[in-house]
């Protein structure tokens, strides 16, 4: 190996320390006081390091990280960058990930993930957990499997997205969404789905408030409704209920069979009952 390629252990201080570095190995090294560090660099691996302060990546190409740390400092840490994968990394710093393609995130834990993961392109999450709000907005083509979300508004604007096994404790998630489905999942917050286009869930369990509304192309198949009041107003909606829902308001259309509606609201004026189908199995 060419040691003119490798860094280890070092302490690196000043804006732009590695600026337009390119075919780098960099070890248990530290990115400390000093702006944009890596900024336009290109081929660059990093094992169990640390950034420090602001701007790590920006216009990077390229770039693996492993085992590797931001710190609360170090936000809006990669920008404008394609071809990053990072692996068993602790990411405690907000706004990061902005305007990226191809991003593979893999056992990542984002403990302060504000405004995280926007306007990205081809990402792919697995074993990821989130606590923070507007994770993910406006981006495209995503896949995710096993994520555990704390946060409010994730999703917001997302096109194109397959999730599988996600825990998510999310107000107003999925909204102006379309082309998403979601598998196996557990989501609980108000206002689920509103504004959206080619929404499916398949075996989830839901609890919302005023959940599933303003929706063109729901639709549900194998899911439980804990706890869901006024939902599917307005929505044209395809839905299989594995449980009694609490209140259903207004759907536009569509078909929706459940063990039990225990409240069915139905308004003439605002929409016409003809066009939606309910089928209850009376039992509770």
């Amino acid at each position: 190996m060419d040691e003119k390629r490798v860094i280890k252990q070092e302490i690196l201080t000043g804006e732009r320390a590695l600026f337009k570095a390119v075919d780098l190995e960099i070890y248990d090294t530290i990115f400390i006081d000093g702006e944009s560090p890596l900024k336009e660099s290109k081929d660059i691996k990093l094992y169990n390091c640390m950034f420090k302060w602001k701007y790590p990546m920006w216009y990077a190409n390229d770039i693996v990280v492993n085992d590797t740390y931001w710190f609360e400092n170090a936000r809006a840490g990669v920008w404008y960058t394609n071809n990053i994968t990072v692996k068993k990394a602790i990411i405690d710093a907000p706004k990061n990930f902005r305007r990226c393609q191809n991003v593979m995130l893999e056992e990542v834990v984002f403990s302060n993930a504000l405004e995280t993961l926007w306007n990205c392109n081809n990402v792919f999450i697995s074993n990821v957990s989130v606590k923070g709000d507007y994770f993910l907005m406006n981006s495209n083509n995503v896949n995710i499997e096993n994520l555990a979300i704390v946060g409010n508004y994730p999703f917001d604007g997302v096109k194109n997205m397959l999730i599988k096994n996600a825990k998510m404790l999310s107000k107003d998630a999925f909204w102006n969404c379309e082309n998403v489905t979601v598998y196996d999942s557990y989501i609980s917050g108000e206002y689920l789905g509103w504004n959206s286009k080619n929404l499916t869930f398949i075996n989830c369990t839901i609890e919302s408030l005023q959940g599933m509304c303003y929706i063109e192309n729901l639709k549900m198949i194998n899911c439980k409704l804990i706890n869901t009041t006024l939902a599917f107003e307005y929505s044209s909606v395809e839905a299989q209920i594995d449980s009694k829902i609490d209140s259903v308001l207004n759907p536009s259309s569509g078909t929706i069979k459940a063990l039990a509606i225990d409240n069915l609201i139905i308004e003439k004026d605002k929409v016409d009952p003809t066009k939606t189908i309910i089928i209850c199995q009376n039992k509770a």
